[in-house]
């Protein structure tokens, strides 16, 4: 199969890239590295990157901003970034992948541990991952042509733990390519409106 894995050159999509790659023929995007580049805010950069593709089997999203910090500071501006990237982002790469995607073709979208198991400082993001899997459970059922779509909800991975590790007291960090088998779950398998969670322990 063809498939597009936008944020392709990230800790995750890297992953995810290295286990759907000795099957299929992988298309890698990112926001500013590489031949295609996509700007998931934008819906004409959007259009454009499907244009120059073409048809294809699969989309998995391995990208998205949301914004961690106390609830009484957050900004306007930062409910926005993730409504905006993570959320209207992903939404957009299917809407508009919809014209390009094959018959029986998948879209796999990212969303994140805390959208089930809440942390200080991470009231947007958990929003933001609940909006993400309620599109996915809503939007399932109304695909056409026996297109599937589900969601990928990791835990925090290993190679993260750096610059998200104080955010994440209590988690068990697991390697990226353990987090990359929830998407090849979701591409190479029948199942959809689901969302397959990634998690260490506890």
């Amino acid at each position: 199969m063809k498939v597009i894995v936008v944020g392709a050159t990230g800790v995750l999509g890297k992953a995810v890239v290295a286990e759907l790659e000795p099957r299929h023929e992988i298309v890698g995007v990112s926001h500013s590295k590489g031949e295609i580049k996509v700007d998931i805010t934008d819906l004409n950069s959007i259009r454009s990157m499907f244009e120059r593709i073409g048809p294809f089997d699969a989309l998995v999203s391995t990208t998205g901003a949301v914004h961690f910090g106390p609830l009484e500071e957050i900004t306007q501006d930062q409910w926005h970034l993730g409504i905006e990237n993570k959320l209207m982002g992903q939404m957009n790469l299917v809407m508009e992948g919809l014209k390009h995607v094959r018959d029986n073709g998948s879209f796999t979208l990212t969303s994140g541990i805390i959208s089930r198991d809440p942390i200080r400082y991470g009231a947007a993001a958990c929003m933001i991952n609940r909006a993400v899997e309620g599109f996915v459970a809503g939007s399932a059922i109304e695909m056409p042509r026996g297109i599937r779509l589900n969601a990928v909800s990791p835990t925090l991975v290993e190679e993260s733990v750096e610059s998200f590790g104080p955010y994440f007291h209590g988690f068990e960090p697991v390697p990226a390519a353990k987090a990359a088998l929830g998407y090849a779950k979701s591409v190479d398998g029948l199942r959809t409106g689901q969302t397959f969670e990634v998690t260490g322990a506890v």
